[in-house]
């Protein structure tokens, strides 16, 4: 049966001359691949841009429970960037973001709220004209949310250390080297007062934004199983310097 969801484009793999395998998040199945025949072909009805970097798509594919890869009928944009491709800085955080994503979600089961969460925010990257430097530390910290291990308490002069493995803010200093101390601490906390709403109150240095980049990243390796390196963060903190 026929079936039509909202997806955010994650990743394209070329599987032939004219064929591409796309993972794509969707509302309704989770993490999919489709087998998009003649994307890469010059008569493709599909434009490339649509397979890019957390491109918010709507699809139509013939879903089958228990396949591996799905196949795509019909693939249109369902949000269409108007500055994050034509923006060095938003484009550089949409790299980040995406391969944030892409290797933190592996969920093939549906999650509507972190759906909702992903596609919302790239709408709201998209159409801001200001104040979004420290987009993906927000991002990044607010999807852990969804992720099930955001950060418990807050810094405090009594809880002034961040216990990275326990993902909590401690009376102590942890015998192990994954924790963050004092007024980096205190950074960390700031992050998970703010949103996307409030986001033009944080004011970081680039030394201070670098620092939280590393620690987030960080603490996504200390949670997720496989996590591994992210290629992003370089080109992001150069753009961004």
């Amino acid at each position: 049966m026929l079936t039509t969801t909202k997806g955010i484009v994650f990743h394209q793999l070329k599987y032939s001359e004219t064929s591409v395998i796309a993972k794509i998040y969707t509302e309704a199945f989770g993490l999919q691949s489709y087998l998009i025949k003649g994307a890469r072909s010059k008569k493709s009805k599909i434009s490339p841009a649509l397979l890019q970097h957390l491109s918010l798509v709507e699809l139509v594919s013939n879903h089958k429970e228990k396949s591996n890869l799905q196949h795509i009928r019909e693939l249109r944009s369902s949000h269409q960037y108007s500055s994050i491709p034509f923006d060095i800085v938003k484009s550089s955080i949409t790299v980040f973001v995406n391969e944030l994503c892409y290797k933190a979600i592996q969920e093939e089961e549906p999650n509507p709220k972190l759906f909702e969460y992903i596609y919302n925010a790239m709408q709201w990257l998209d159409l801001t004209e200001s104040d979004f430097i420290n987009f993906h530390l927000i991002f990044g910290i607010k999807l852990t949310t969804y992720l099930g291990f955001y950060p418990r308490g807050v810094y405090s002069p009594v809880t002034s250390s961040f216990d990275l493995e326990e993902g909590s803010f401690v009376n102590f200093r942890p015998h192990h080297s994954n924790y963050i101390a004092d007024g980096e601490a205190e950074l960390f906390s700031d992050l998970t007062e703010y949103n996307f709403e409030n986001i033009n109150e944080l004011k970081l240095s680039n030394q201070q934004r670098n620092i939280i980049l590393e620690y987030l990243i960080q603490y996504y390796q200390l949670h997720l199983p496989n996590f591994g390196n992210l290629k992003s963060p370089e080109v992001l903190r150069t753009v961004l310097s």
